[in-house]
């Protein structure tokens, strides 16, 4: 008998089988396609399944297995290339494949709402109005007009007859009279044609060969280029080539905020279908997108992390840019490296894959080190610019003004005084981080994590940063009543209203998740900041990512010592990044750049290096030091991660699992511990850490804790999760 092996989604890392629809006959069984959505009972309940085989055997007795409700469709919803990649991911991760296999598809499909069809809503003459006289609607010139049109033009969408005049009320008057009826034009494969690209410097020119020479075959290359250097125009080339064959192309950014930059520039330099994938999208939009992508339509697709599951029908190119960036990496839930799976996702369409990053990450550089990817450097900044100097400013002492220093404070008038724009890092959002009372001492904590409160003054709310709670800012403290509330620590509101009232005739720019929350919010920011007048950007990390300015001669780290001192090991590591990708929107053209960094450890060996030393430099040191301590990229990390609002009841979960996992050679085990962040939301959080010094030593290790957690009772709000390569260790 033929049964069905279902990926359901529930936390258990398993699959089940179930006997076929009643309704299905038992010769389409056989037939079907792993990928298709069924309707299958689960518990009390009706779950939306993917079918993964269909088997012969199965483990549960013949008495205990229940036949599916529905199939869904006739053919997968998930083709075969992606549905390997979800096999791949939730083997490789460890996750339970009723999870994984969803995001492979929008969020209307992974209920059991049907696909929408794509193409434009359109009309047509129906029989009756085919034979209306001419003069059979001349009281009703309107709706003469689109019968007129309709005749004359055949199916014409609704969008089409709108900018003809014809409104939505006369065609409801038309169809009431049957004389018109609907349909869904398909929509139309056209080619794309790229326009003339920018002419590329000797770098650059062989980094384009390189990746066109790649296209029909795996590959991975590792575009290391300094900021500036022209990475975009190498992927456009890139791309152009590969829409020459007739293939599509996925490039994943890692911000939303890069978004609309980036596909402004796509649209300028591609007369195609080009759509992007990312959370801010409604739901019928990112189907739509992924319909066209999944059907051959779209011919550049344009997305943050989860689009890295979207099907193409014929994938010839992925890029991802930035890919240093820490926002590829999924930190809740299914816990996966959107960087990685765009990898195995490239072999798997047997096509090239291109990372790239003015910074990149140790593993990346590891990796290229060792042969694995083929490394291509961009050392040169386009158009001949030059690559800003770096300097420290030795705050010990002196009197700050938003946290400005005088010297600071100068450079940026000076900026502005030559006509040039000004950024301004600081990587706290909010006004301040701290509300505290001057009497008695008394400070805004959240009530449930171990973590203060922020001040954001324009919404008058507190807000923890870690889980969301939000309060009104008190007027008295709720302690001892006093009025005396100080603020204490700079965050971006206060920075940009300190500015206004230093620089009131100068335009001030605050750049943040605050801010820039509304859609469209960061285009309208850079049409403006292109105009090229004279402005102060002051802003988070958001700042840093992939923009280009290029009228700001002067860029200021506000609080330096804030990357200094990180419990996690990738501290050092981000730090460089960060700081050299900061400093890299400055000078980007015809006018000299010029970084300042705040500081109350001008003698840090960290910051000594970031003045003398350029990232690759600094990366070769890191990597020595993580070789020594046997860590990423060196070592192999995985985390097993608890939350209980019991939190005796987490740690001595993870003493169980750690327990009957034993102690295998070349593993090291670090925990059961608390994490740097010991409560959130409400949970006490604890983690165990392992080390290993190969990969299949990991897996085996990682299996068996899993194996024992799954077997471990536990109380009913406790909840465990696992990181297999884990990013960070807080």
């Amino acid at each position: 008998m033929s049964l069905l092996r279902v990926a359901v989604p529930s936390p258990l890392h398993r699959l089940f089988d179930y006997l076929p629809p009643a309704d299905l006959p038992a010769e389409s069984v056989a037939g079907l396609a792993p990928g298709s959505r069924l309707r299958v009972p689960f518990g009390r309940r009706d779950v939306i399944g993917i079918l993964v085989a269909v088997v012969d055997e199965t483990e549960v007795p013949q008495d205990k297995l229940k036949p599916a409700k529905a199939l869904l469709e006739d053919s997968p919803l998930i083709p075969p290339t992606m549905f390997a990649l979800c096999q791949w991911a939730a083997n490789y991760y460890l996750h339970p494949p009723g999870e994984v296999f969803p995001l492979a598809l929008p969020t209307r499909l992974r209920g059991d709402r049907p696909l929408m069809p794509l193409g434009e809503p359109a009309w047509q003459l129906s029989t009756r109005g085919l034979g209306l006289a001419d003069d059979a609607l001349k009281r009703s010139p309107k709706q003469a007009l689109a019968i007129e049109k309709l005749r004359r033009e055949g199916p014409v969408s609704t969008a089409a007859l709108s900018e003809a005049g014809i409104s939505r009320a006369v065609l409801k008057s038309l169809a009431d009279k049957q004389l018109i009826k609907t349909l869904n034009l398909a929509p139309k494969r056209v080619a794309p044609i790229g326009h003339q690209g920018l002419d590329l410097n000797t770098e650059q020119e062989l980094a384009v060969v390189a990746i066109t020479q790649a296209l029909g075959e795996f590959s991975c290359s590792l575009l290391q280029g300094v900021t500036g250097s022209g990475k975009t125009e190498v992927y456009l080339q890139g791309i152009a080539a590969c829409l020459e064959r007739g293939q599509q192309a996925l490039v994943l950014i890692p911000e939303i905020g890069l978004t609309p930059q980036t596909l402004k520039r796509f649209q300028l330099r591609f007369n195609a279908t080009i759509v992007s994938l990312h959370s801010g999208l409604a739901d019928q939009e990112r189907e739509k997108a992924w319909s066209l992508a999944r059907e051959g339509l779209a011919h550049i697709v344009i997305g943050t992390r989860s689009a890295v599951f979207t099907p193409l029908a014929n994938c010839g190119l992925v890029v991802v840019d930035e890919e240093h960036d820490s926002s590829y990496k999924q930190q809740d839930g299914f816990r996966y490296s959107a960087r990685d799976v765009a990898i195995k996702r490239a072999q798997l369409e047997e096509c090239p894959v291109v990372l790239g990053s003015a910074t990149p990450s140790l593993e990346s550089l590891h990796n290229a080190a060792s042969g694995r990817y083929h490394q291509l450097v961009l050392s040169q900044r386009a158009g001949g610019a030059n690559l800003p100097a770096l300097q420290a400013i030795d705050v010990r002492g002196q009197s700050l003004r938003g946290g400005l220093s005088p010297p600071l404070e100068q450079a940026v008038g000076q900026a502005l005084a030559a006509g040039g724009q000004v950024l301004l890092f600081l990587n706290r959002r909010g006004y301040a981080p701290t509300l505290q009372c001057h009497d008695c001492g008394w400070i805004a904590q959240c009530t449930a994590c171990e973590s203060r409160m922020t001040v954001h003054r324009r919404q008058r709310r507190l807000r923890c940063h870690h889980c969301g709670a939000a309060a009104a800012l008190p007027q008295q403290c709720p302690s001892c009543k006093s009025r005396t509330l100080l603020t204490n620590g700079l965050g971006t509101e206060q920075a940009e209203e300190t500015l206004a009232a230093q620089f009131p005739n100068t335009p001030i720019y605050r750049v943040d998740s605050d801010s820039m929350a509304n859609a469209g919010a960061m285009q309208a920011l850079l049409d403006t900041v292109a105009s090229g007048e004279p402005c102060i950007l002051v802003g988070t990390q958001m700042l840093s990512k992939g923009h280009h300015f290029p009228r700001v001669t002067l860029v200021g780290v506000i609080d330096a010592d804030a990357l200094l001192f990180s419990a996690d090991f990738r501290g050092e590591e981000r730090m460089a990044q960060m700081i050299t990708q900061v400093a890299g929107r400055a000078g980007r053209s015809d006018d000299p750049g010029r970084v300042l960094l705040q500081t109350h450890h001008p003698d840090h060996p960290m910051l000594s290096a970031l003045m003398t030393q350029n990232y690759a430099e600094q990366a070769k040191q890191l990597l020595e030091m993580r070789s020594e301590n046997g860590l990423p990229p060196l070592g192999y990390l995985f985390m097993l991660r608890c939350d209980s609002a019991d939190g005796a009841a987490a740690e001595q979960f993870l003493h169980s699992v750690r327990r009957a996992a034993g102690n295998p050679q070349g593993i090291t085990l670090i925990g059961p511990l608390p994490s740097a962040l010991p409560r959130r939301a409400g949970k006490f959080r604890f983690q165990l850490m392992v080390l290993a010094n190969s990969r299949a030593s990991l897996r085996q290790i990682a299996l068996a804790l899993v194996a024992s957690a799954e077997s471990q009772p536990r109380a009913g709000d406790l909840r465990w999760s696992i990181d297999v390569d884990a990013t960070e260790v807080t």
